[in-house]
């Protein structure tokens, strides 16, 4: 069984107020193509399709080009919905789209029957879980006494009967302990999201969506593919890629991460204003590719930004690193706190204030009102 893991799409994102839709559509082509070329038996989309809940127009269409492109090669879709996505609205139309082939798992109703895909070693089951957190969960199980998201996985996983000894594979959007972050994802206050690797311990393979960054957590086969494009700077050395999955025999599973070369990539450049300016530098490059230019001039250039898009025009920031920018940083990185989580900030709070720490009991009832707070700000 081969299939195609992918995840963020974040259709209709807008970088430092630059769409990215072309991009997209670009790099959406060719997924396609390497989920036909490659005959995968499916792919698994874990979560955010969109960067909205109530996405433009123009990434919906998107969207239905891509899934429509899939349909018409006979390559069944398996997807979810992510903390990007409205449930709802990508729900809309599931069932009929069942009937083509993609199968959307957008709004979370308990422990709904795995899908089933057969080939030469038997039956592969495969189970598709929403975003979820603790009162979606509550909200179908109201009996459930989960405070935090990895309670709330973990009493979704046991909802499911699971045999061990058959081939099970997981499609899932959170935040798994140990993972790296970047710029571009959106996380909870204080790491509230985060779960425990060993919650997903039944399944043969566990494809992960939310962070952009690809890579495995713990083993092999539990994995972020990332997102196909890079979102933010501090992507910029990343090389995004597809994880194509094969699965033979229960306990044999491979991983291949596929390179994707996108239409515009999105790098950095340093230099003086003469040097970046200078045609033996920027000749042989993509000058189309999107770009942090950081300046080395002790004094600003002006009109710097204008002058440097008639060679570069997609530059989405300029900034200096220079005497005078080090040394304010170096100020503002010494008046900055230490960056601690809400509940370590008021652990310290609590102690100044009555010279003994916190009790356990404290500490969980602060825990929860902090999920309470999070949850009602998403």
């Amino acid at each position: 069984m081969k299939l195609l893991h992918l995840s963020d799409l974040h259709i209709g994102k807008r970088v430092n107020e630059f769409s990215m839709l072309e991009d997209q559509r670009y790099i959406l082509k060719a997924l396609g193509d390497l989920a036909a070329n490659e005959a995968v038996d499916g792919v698994l989309l874990a979560g955010d399709l969109y960067d909205k809940p109530v996405p433009p127009a123009e990434a919906v269409t998107l969207l239905d080009e891509f899934f429509t492109g899939l349909a018409r090669a006979g390559i069944p879709v398996f997807a979810i919905s992510g903390n990007h996505d409205s449930s709802e609205r990508l729900n809309f139309g599931s069932r009929l789209m069942e009937g083509a082939g993609i199968h959307m798992a957008a709004v979370y109703r308990g422990a709904e029957e795995p899908l089933v895909l057969e080939d030469k070693h038997g039956p592969l089951y495969l189970y598709l879980l929403p975003y979820l957190k603790p009162a979606l969960l509550r909200h179908v199980f109201p009996e459930a006494e989960v405070t935090t998201y990895e309670e709330t996985v973990a009493y979704a996983v046991s909802r499911w009967e699971i045999n061990p000894d058959r081939r099970n594979v997981l499609v899932a959007h959170q935040f798994v302990v140990g993972g790296a972050v970047c710029e571009s994802e959106e996380l909870s206050i204080g790491g509230l999201d985060q779960i425990a690797a060993q919650v997903f311990e039944p399944f043969d393979y566990v494809a992960l969506g939310h962070l952009h960054s690809p890579q495995k957590i713990g083993r092999e086969t539990l994995r972020y593919c990332g997102s196909p494009l890079k979102y933010s700077f501090s992507e910029c050395r990343q090389e995004k890629s597809a994880c194509l999955v094969e699965l033979g025999a229960k306990g044999n599973v491979s991983v291949r991460a596929v390179p994707l070369r996108p239409l515009r990539d999105l790098r950095e450049i340093r230099g003086t204003y003469d040097e970046v300016t200078a045609r033996s530098f920027y000749s042989g490059t993509n000058t189309e590719d999107y770009l942090h230019v950081i300046l080395t001039d002790e004094e600003d250039v002006p009109e710097a930004l204008g002058r440097l898009r008639t060679i570069y025009p997609n530059i989405m920031k300029l900034t200096y690193d220079n005497l005078r920018t080090r040394s304010r940083r170096e100020i503002e990185g010494a008046e900055r706190p230490e960056s601690r989580s809400p509940l370590e900030l008021f652990q310290d709070f609590y102690q100044l204030q009555n010279n003994q720490p916190m009790s356990g009991e404290q500490e969980d009832f602060l825990r929860l009102l902090i999920e309470k707070i999070w949850e009602g700000e998403r």
